[in-house]
């Protein structure tokens, strides 16, 4: 078989199967047919218009990504664009975020911290006022004993009274008693005489009455520990903050921080209240800065000198254009408020004497300068001003109740003007006096019916007017109806129908032992001028006149004019 017509031949599984399988075979093959001539020939310009369709077909596409390529490009640019945009219109959110958690981290360790110091505050601050409420207590206590003391001695029963300890049921000897009684006579009077030589090298004895002086002397041991003490506290208070960071123990730095909040972003500071919070948080470090002050002691410094509130004196006032309503304004006023006048009302109701002239003055002063100067304090609704008020009646009110003793003798043993009876019974009535000109400064802070309610029908009534009718008609009446405080005239009325029976009837007392005794006629017209022009000077016109009448005082206009 020649080797070309094998081609021809188809291809069979015969030799390797069965007839059946053979069958199957032959059925499913392909014959391999011989290549074709009519295939398309291949020349020059058929390949080159295939590359030139090939070539706009890369084109177009190219072009298509181009457009694209813009497209993006453009997408890109307006994406910066926004970008560039909203980081404009943020406000610098980031920063302010960033600063805001700072301050809040601050806040937090700044609250932290005082709470751990309030605690040490609170027990010094408690231990000062308790170490001046024992001195205070301590010189009340001496006084009414040294009034007990002349009482007993000079009473007709003064021998029972010393036998009062031997019917004690705590048991306490008399004779022990009666030692006690000699070193606290040994003691007042020692007082009395260092201050009775102080008046004569100044030049005031002749204007001095025994009672105006306030026996508020100590002893060098009392001097020593009181100072010991304060000394202490003062030191155990330079401790406080010793462990701390300038940035949460001083008022300067702590106020540095929130001034920064206030001017960078002031919406946020408003609404979270700082103004309101800001005495709250302040109020530690001031009143550690107050522990020492006491405004009824000489030389006290003024709260408005302190470090503190030259500190916060400015605070908040850099804007030209203030809100009405800024509580920032307020916050000194606040401070005021909620830190001094409770640091005087423990003041008032421990600490002062309402004997004291001097520091009924200063107590009036401060008190006044706060009701001036501070809105907020006089408000009607301060509950803090309420508190201070009531302090000062109450005290007022103890030292009406407990201190004020009056004695009664007869006029026959006053008739000894060297005895002991008749120089305890002056100086009673003169510190009686005294009360009652302390009790008159508090005009126009306390109410008229409030006054009234102590000066007069407290005290007057009480005490003084029954020491008038004990008192010698003449020149000693005259002189202590003379010497009655007349400080306020709207006040001046209300004493003043309180005395006009009682000052006319010592008018006619004094007429009538004139006419009694023998005595020049030009000392009775000096007695009867005094009293006129005593009337007049308590609006007593109508009086006035009528002893002028009785006595045919003819100048009458002189005198009420007091020439």
């Amino acid at each position: 078989m020649p080797y070309g017509s094998s081609y021809g031949i188809p291809y069979t599984y015969a030799a390797y199967g069965s007839s059946e399988t053979k069958s199957q075979k032959t059925d499913n093959t392909i014959p391999f047919k011989t290549p074709s001539n009519e295939m398309t020939p291949v020349t020059i310009d058929l390949v080159k218009k295939q590359l030139k369709d090939r070539l706009d077909s890369m084109k177009e596409f190219h072009k298509a990504n181009e457009q694209l390529h813009e497209k993006h490009q453009q997408s890109r640019d307006e994406s910066a664009k926004t970008i560039e945009r909203l980081e404009g219109s943020s406000g610098g959110v980031g920063e302010r975020y960033k600063f805001l958690q700072e301050m809040r981290g601050y806040v937090q360790d700044l609250l932290e911290c005082f709470s751990e110091k309030v605690l040490l505050i609170n027990e010094l601050e408690s231990a000062m006022h308790q170490l001046y409420k024992q001195r205070a207590s301590r010189l009340v206590q001496r006084r009414q004993d040294d009034i007990k003391d002349e009482s007993s001695e000079f009473s007709s029963h003064s021998s029972k009274a010393l036998m009062a300890p031997n019917l004690d049921s705590f048991g306490r000897d008399r004779t022990l008693y009666q030692e006690h009684v000699k070193r606290r006579t040994a003691e007042r009077e020692a007082r009395r005489a260092r201050r009775r030589l102080a008046r004569e090298q100044s030049g005031k004895m002749a204007d001095h009455l025994e009672g105006l002086s306030s026996d508020d002397e100590e002893t060098s041991t009392d001097t020593t520990n009181f100072n010991m003490e304060r000394d202490r506290i003062l030191k155990e208070s330079s401790k406080v903050f010793e462990d701390v960071l300038e940035n949460f123990s001083s008022i300067d730095c702590i106020k540095s921080q929130f001034e920064a909040w206030r001017s960078k972003y002031l919406s946020s500071y408003k609404d979270a209240y700082i103004g309101l919070c800001l005495p709250k948080l302040l109020n530690p470090l001031i009143r550690l800065q107050l522990l020492t002050w006491n405004p009824l002691e000489d030389k006290c410094q003024d709260f408005e000198t302190m470090l503190w509130f030259e500190s916060l004196l400015f605070y908040g006032c850099e804007e030209y254009d203030q809100e009405k309503d800024d509580a920032d304004v307020s916050l000194l006023p606040t401070i005021v408020e909620r830190v001094l006048l409770p640091k005087l009302t423990v003041l008032a109701e421990n600490v002062w004497d309402p004997f004291s002239t001097t520091q009924t003055s200063r107590m009036v002063a401060v008190t006044q300068k706060l009701i001036n100067g501070y809105p907020s304090v006089v408000h009607a609704e301060n509950k803090n001003t309420q508190t201070l008020l009531k302090a000062l009646l109450l005290r007022m009110r103890r030292t009406l109740d407990d201190d004020v003793f009056m004695p009664l003798y007869p006029k026959s043993v006053l008739e000894n003007k060297n005895s002991g009876p008749y120089l305890f019974f002056q100086r009673q009535f003169w510190s009686s006096v005294k009360l009652l000109g302390n009790f008159l400064q508090w005009y126009g802070i306390l109410s008229n019916k409030t006054l009234q309610e102590l000066a007069i029908d407290g005290l007057l009534n009480r005490y003084i007017l029954m020491a008038f009718q004990n008192s010698e008609c003449g020149d000693d009446s005259i002189k202590k109806a003379q010497s009655l405080p007349r400080q306020e005239q709207h006040f001046c009325a209300c004493i003043g129908r309180h005395f006009l029976r009682l000052n006319y009837r010592h008018g006619v007392w004094a007429t009538l032992a004139l006419r009694t005794f023998s005595v020049p006629l030009a000392f009775k017209w000096e007695h009867i001028k005094q009293i006129i022009k005593l009337l007049s000077s308590i609006r007593a016109l109508d009086h006035a006149v009528n002893v002028a009448n009785d006595h045919n005082v003819k100048e009458l206009k002189i005198l009420s004019e007091g020439k």
